[in-house]
Parts: C-alpha cells; sequence; structure tokens
C-alpha cells in the first residue's frame, strides 16, 4: 500500500509543476459550472485517459506510437474547437447541437435532464482530450512506476498506479477548481466580466493548443514552477524506504568515495553525433555519463549546464555522453530523438537506450541521471535529478586534475 500512497501524493504535487499549466484553461472554463456535472466528468475523463495512455505508451510497441500521435492530433484538433467556441459563444451554440440531440435521445425526461446530459458528456470528452494532451514531468515517484513498466512489460498493477497518480493531480486541480469557483461568482457581479473571462480562457485554450502543437510544451514550461517538487518526491521516498529499497540516494562528495565501475556499453547500440564508443577508448578520460529523454522537463532544465560544461572541459580530457533512454514509446523513435538533439543543440556522443540495457547496468532509477567517472573508469559521484549544478562542476574539476589535466578551468559556468 505504500507505493500507491506515494503515487497519489506525487500526483497532488502535480499542481506545482510547470507540466499542469496547459491543462488549466481547459480546467478553468468549467469554473461557473457544476461541479458534479462539469469538472467531475473533466477531471474522471483526464485520469482515467491518462492511466491508458500512459500504461501503452511505456510498454507498446510502433502500432501504439502511431495510434497515440494520430489520438493527440485528434485532441488538438478537438481542443481548439473548444477554445474557439469559448471565444465566439455562436460557435458554441453550433458545436453542442450534436450533444443537445444525443441528450434528448437518451433521455425523455425534462429539459433540465437533457441539459444535465449535455453538460457532463461535453465535460467528460473534454477531459478525454485533455488526458490525451497532458504528459507530467517525470520526478522520481512517475519515473520509478514507468521503468516498473517498462522493465515489467506492463500490468494491472502499474496501470493502476498510474491511474492513482492521475487521480491525485486531478484532487489538487478540483481543489484549485473549487478555489476558482468563488472567484467567478466574485467576478459575475461585475458587468462584462463574464464574458471577457471566458474569451481570455478561450484564448489561453488557443495558446496551449498551439504551444501543444508545435511540441513546445517543455521549452516554454521549463523555467516555470512553484515549487521544487521533484525534492519534495524525493523526501517522501526517503521518508518511507519500503517503497522501493533499490532506490538510492546521492552519496556524499567528500572525499570522492568509489561507487562502481564504468559498465560497458551495448556492441549494437546506436549513437548520434559520434561513433560507438568504448571503455577502453574512455581510459585516461574524465566521463560524464548524463541519462536523460528528451520529453522530460526535469531533464530539459538540467541540459544547459550540461552543453556548457561540454564545451567549456572538452579540450581538458572530459567527455560527455548522454543516455538516450524512453520514458513512453513515441520516445523510442529513433527520429524524434534525432531531431530533438538537433533542436537542443546538443553536440556531444548520445548512445540510444530504448531497450533499458544501460539503464540497468547502472542500476538506475531517475531521469535525469548523472555519473561522474574518472579516469581510471570508476564511478566516483552520482547526482540524481535537477540542482547541484556548482557540487557537479567542481567535482568534474577535481576529476580531470586527479587524471593529471594541466590548467583545469576555474570558475562556474552560468548557463
Amino acid at each position: 500500500m505504500v507505493l500507491p500512497l506515494l503515487a497519489y501524493l506525487a500526483g497532488l504535487l502535480t499542481i506545482l509543476s510547470p507540466c499542469i499549466m496547459p491543462v488549466l484553461p481547459f480546467l478553468f472554463s468549467r469554473v461557473g459550472h457544476s461541479f458534479r456535472r462539469s469538472a467531475l466528468p473533466l477531471l474522471a475523463g483526464m485520469a482515467l485517459t491518462f492511466a491508458a495512455t500512459a500504461s501503452l505508451a511505456a510498454v507498446g510497441g510502433g502500432w501504439v506510437v502511431q495510434a497515440h500521435q494520430w489520438g493527440r492530433m485528434a485532441a488538438l484538433a478537438a481542443l481548439a474547437l473548444f477554445g474557439l467556441a469559448l471565444l465566439w459563444p455562436a460557435l458554441a451554440d453550433v458545436l453542442s447541437q450534436p450533444l443537445v440531440k444525443l441528450g434528448a435521445g437518451l433521455s425523455r425526461r425534462s429539459d433540465q435532464a437533457q441539459q444535465r446530459g449535455e453538460a457532463v458528456g461535453a465535460s467528460a470528452l473534454l477531459g478525454v482530450a485533455v488526458g490525451l494532451l497532458w504528459a507530467p514531468c517525470a520526478g522520481p515517484i512517475l519515473g520509478l512506476i514507468l521503468t516498473g513498466a517498462v522493465l515489467q512489460a506492463g500490468s494491472a498493477g502499474t496501470a493502476l498506479l498510474l491511474l492513482t497518480y492521475g487521480l491525485g493531480a486531478a484532487t489538487s486541480l478540483a481543489v484549485a477548481l473549487l478555489a476558482g469557483d468563488r472567484l467567478a461568482a466574485a467576478l459575475k457581479r461585475t458587468r462584462g466580466a463574464s464574458l471577457w473571462m471566458r474569451r481570455g480562457l478561450g484564448a489561453a485554450a488557443l495558446a496551449a493548443v498551439g504551444v501543444s502543437a508545435l511540441g513546445l510544451e517543455q521549452a516554454s514550461f521549463a523555467g516555470w514552477t512553484l515549487a521544487d517538487t521533484n525534492r519534495l518526491e524525493q523526501a517522501l521516498l526517503t521518508r518511507i524506504p519500503a517503497a522501493d529499497p533499490g532506490v538510492a540516494s546521492a552519496p556524499a562528495i567528500s572525499r570522492l568515495p568509489v561507487l562502481g565501475t564504468l559498465p560497458p556499453f551495448p556492441k549494437r547500440a546506436t549513437w548520434l553525433n559520434s561513433p560507438p564508443l568504448s571503455r577502453d577508448q574512455l581510459w585516461g578520460k574524465v566521463v560524464l555519463v548524463d541519462i536523460w529523454t528528451y520529453s522530460c522537463i526535469n531533464c530539459l532544465r538540467t541540459l544547459p549546464h550540461v552543453r556548457a560544461w561540454a564545451s567549456k572541459y572538452r579540450n581538458h580530457g572530459l567527455v560527455v555522453i548522454g543516455v538516450h533512454t524512453p520514458e513512453f514509446a513515441f520516445e523510442r523513435d529513433l527520429g524524434n530523438v534525432r531531431a530533438a538533439v538537433r533542436r537542443l543543440g546538443l553536440t556531444y556522443p548520445v548512445v540510444i537506450d530504448n531497450d533499458f540495457a544501460i539503464w540497468k547496468s547502472f542500476r538506475n532509477t531517475y531521469w535525469p541521471s548523472f555519473y561522474f567517472i574518472d579516469g581510471q573508469g570508476r564511478i566516483r559521484h552520482t547526482h540524481f535529478g535537477e540542482g547541484a549544478y556548482d557540487t557537479s562542476e567542481r567535482t568534474i574539476q577535481e576529476l580531470l586534475r586527479e587524471a593529471g589535466q594541466k590548467d583545469v578551468p576555474t570558475g562556474l559556468v552560468r548557463p
């Protein structure tokens, strides 16, 4: 029962993360409506759709990639129509006619019953579309669930954990919506406020659709946050170690202890920006292994520092290797990864780890994870998640000096 509780708590924390930003315009469009008939169906549809698509995306093959991409396109089109309907009430009347007819066909009770059916059906469909659009930040707990799904080929337990996570997110959004209801009631007492609020939400919804359609969610929201949710989740994991005894915590940096050795890279792995590298070729070099994936906002936030370190210390014996281990099935598409590497300006070697071979050889459990290897192939320091950039760079400098490098640059990068 511990891991389901952690999954629910991690879902609650998503309200503080930047990944929730695309969802908010659609959520707050339900402000002023019946919570039970409007907001609740939306949140339920979102949680259920997220759990279903995340379960498939974590373990599915190529057909799931294609199905998810088509479903995402359909969801974006539906959400764009919804945003336009908020801007122009006349269009909303036209779009609502099929739902009105459907409600009349299903229920002959009264006009009020038809309106109830219309609100519930429309909100549930909106929730399904939002669930296809939403990709939450993979903190330690969600990463743990998704890793288990991939390594164990999926299970009913994984789907239930993802649903629990989605319900946690829905709970925090419901609280925000109930608080917004009071604000909406106050605004409605001001002449014209309701119309302008509706139009503002419509514009925000269209903006969210545009950002998502262009694949800019991570870049757009990477700098926005209300709290360090990764640290909060890590605190939960360390306080309840029974959730997963294999989850490691970062060791102290003092004296740089030996934590293990660099495992070999798979011989048939695909490499970008470099021919395949082996441990023998890296002997005498200081190596930073960054395990990441391109749709992870937490990973994207670390990349400016990784790029800066690779550039600053390239001529002083540092080799940065990005290990791209996918969270979801669409991240296994090599074309998607190539495009992301170009878009993000990564020029250092990136090895594709679609089968989690490197991930498992490091016994890793996080996105992103840093492993600092000295000139003798020994792991001397690790860091999981964001932050501690100054400590990481000083570790690089110390290992370079240990390896006999002269004139190692001092100071710290400020990307």
